[in-house]
């Protein structure tokens, strides 16, 4: 049994989505072990409380520095005994030294096609701006495992999705969600679970 943990900072609609995943059985031989937050408002932890899975906070404002929230952040990882760590819409760099710890064992969602539209200063709604700024008829939304970079480490899963007329940044964050994020997470996690993705020479490789 897969043990998850997922980290997010705002509503938690992919969260959403892995957890009616596990519900319906799309996501099989897993286990939502808690729902980690920087912002203590975040519906995303509501959305935990009420599927029964642990909700936990950890905020860099309740520490005096980033190295001090660094380590309390890997110290509670580490105590949920996870096999995976799922970041969806989590918007705090994840410390360096998690990700040695957790090597391919984090996945993250990010809405284009890598490397389209990544990197440093794309997320959220700025992906899409940029998208439709450039005129690009086809976006779309990639899970990949994280490693030190932004958004460099290997791809897993990747979707596309058409750009139409009259877009604006949010009907078409709308869409790529929908349409690839909240198909693409679960199928992912799912995947993992059942030993189906494994990293060869620092690519995904998918059985």
């Amino acid at each position: 049994m897969l043990r998850v943990a997922v980290m997010v900072s705002g509503g938690g609609t992919n969260l959403q989505a892995i957890i009616d995943a596990v519900q319906a059985g799309i996501i099989t031989n897993t286990e939502l072990v808690a729902v980690i937050s920087n912002n203590k408002s975040a519906y995303a932890l509501e959305r935990a409380k009420q599927a029964g899975i642990e909700d936990v906070v950890v905020s860099p404002k309740d520490y005096e520095n980033r190295e001090q929230f660094n380590q309390a952040l890997v110290e509670k990882v580490d105590s949920l005994n996870v096999d995976l760590i799922v970041l969806a819409g989590y918007l705090v760099v994840i410390p360096p030294a998690m990700i040695d710890k957790y090597v391919n064992r984090i996945i993250n969602i990010h809405p284009s096609l890598i490397p389209s539209f990544c990197g440093t200063g794309f997320y959220g709604l700025k992906v899409h701006e940029a998208a439709l700024e450039r005129g690009v008829k086809v976006v779309g939304a990639t899970v990949h495992f994280v490693d030190k970079g932004t958004d460099t480490g290997p791809i897993i899963l990747q979707k596309a999705v058409c750009v139409e007329n009259g877009d604006t940044p949010e009907v078409l964050q709308r869409r790529v969600m929908e349409q690839a994020e909240w198909i693409l997470l679960p199928q992912a996690i799912d995947m993992i679970a059942n030993g189906r993705v494994k990293v060869v020479d620092g690519k995904a490789v998918i059985a």
